[in-house]
């Protein structure tokens, strides 16, 4: 299976259009995030992260490894890479990438690029302390399955916000990450 930048572009706006107007996706920041997909024989699941209580921004929220595309990165799928590695010590590698899906924009102001790649077993992961405070993984049967994707609403700045959540176990998984998973159903399974 080869995925090359297919789906189209989707993010917070598709939900809140009266939120996030067209204008604001003219100043928004590239980064990029990796889906890793782990090969565990009968059943695959997904590495996420959770984020420490001390970061300025999402703090104690899951999310993906990634981060912004820096100038040394040759793409998306690179910086992808690197981040992971930087932020979990998910060695390059271990990952196939298999492309990449539509861009995610969020209402943070960025443009996000999720690189979606298959992990062989054998790897070691080591959570970077100032930004990882646990790595876990998901089923991805469970990520796919649309009776787990919630629709929720909260009041955000005097208007009502939409979003979606995939609460798992002990883990909610909201917001961009549950988004740009919600991404990848519709673009295999839409």
């Amino acid at each position: 299976m080869r995925l090359d930048q297919v789906g189209r572009e989707t993010g917070d706006h598709v939900l809140n259009p009266t939120l996030f107007p067209e204008s604001s996706k003219r100043s928004l920041r590239d980064a990029a995030v990796l889906i890793p997909v782990v090969d565990r024989g009968r059943e695959a699941s997904v590495l996420l992260t959770l984020r420490t209580d001390h970061l300025s921004s999402h703090a104690g929220q899951v999310a993906f490894p990634g981060g912004k595309i820096d100038a040394g990165d040759r793409d998306a799928t690179d910086a992808a890479l690197r981040e992971a590695h930087e932020e979990i010590g998910l060695a390059p590698d271990f990952v196939e990438p298999i492309g990449r899906l539509g861009p995610y924009l969020t209402g943070s102001g960025f443009r996000i690029v999720p690189v979606v790649g298959f992990v062989r077993e054998g790897f070691n992961l080591r959570p970077e302390p100032g930004e990882v405070a646990d790595i876990f993984e998901v089923p991805l049967a469970f990520l796919m399955s649309p009776g787990n994707h919630q629709k929720l609403s909260r009041e955000w700045q005097g208007a009502r916000r939409y979003f979606y959540a995939m609460p798992y176990e002990s883990r909610y998984i909201w917001g961009v990450t549950a988004g740009i998973l919600r991404s990848l159903y519709d673009t295999v399974y839409g």
